[in-house]
């Protein structure tokens, strides 16, 4: 029979070997793979300017707006953020408001009215009304981009085609072709108007 003791080394060497194993050489081994195989997205799929600095990234939404919140027209504006002020990342939740839920509704009232003032009465798509469930979405739905077209192209001096071409250049087709709907990453195709 085995003593107390004997026993308790060998479930401490057990341990020791399951935790270089498991802990330190699997993390080595998936950050090995993703670096080789995906950098840029294991990398947070940074986005940065032409000298290197990072200007963000394409996984998080960032606010198109002057310093006093208002939009700024030559931008497609993002989803509204349920992360307080901004797209904060550390302060990521949803807001968790069910559909009667007076913040909800009044909040919902008020960016409809933005939307018209910013562009025109008319079909407003639910994304441009609510936050996502992160409340850091980088990404619109087409309807939601095309609403902002004309906006735009007279903010920027641009034809309706050309920023619609851009639009089309930065939809992102449905996962795996069937799952989701097509969507347009807001922080991409400013940069990509940035850069005309």
């Amino acid at each position: 029979m085995r003593t107390t003791l004997r026993t308790a080394g060998v479930a401490v060497r057990a341990m020791l070997v399951f935790t270089l194993l498991l802990g330190v050489g699997y993390m080595l081994l998936i950050t090995a793979v993703g670096q080789i195989a995906l950098p840029f997205t294991a990398n947070g799929s940074l986005i940065r300017t032409a000298d290197g600095q990072v200007a963000g990234s394409q996984l998080i939404g960032q606010s198109f707006t002057d310093a006093d919140g208002n939009a700024l027209p030559q931008y497609f504006q993002s989803r509204p953020s349920a992360a307080g002020d901004g797209y904060d990342s550390a302060a990521s939740s949803g807001s968790n408001l069910g559909p009667e839920n007076d913040d909800l509704i009044s909040s919902i009232e008020e960016r409809t009215a933005a939307a018209v003032e910013l562009d025109g009465s008319g079909r407003i798509p639910a994304d441009a009304l609510t936050a996502s469930a992160s409340g850091l979405d980088p990404d619109i739905s087409v309807a939601n981009a095309e609403r902002q077209v004309a906006r735009v192209a007279e903010a920027r001096g641009l034809s309706a085609s050309e920023v619609e071409s851009l639009v089309d250049a930065h939809t992102i087709p449905r996962d795996l072709g069937y799952l989701g709907d097509p969507r347009v990453n807001v922080v991409a195709l400013n940069r990509a108007l940035d850069a005309l």
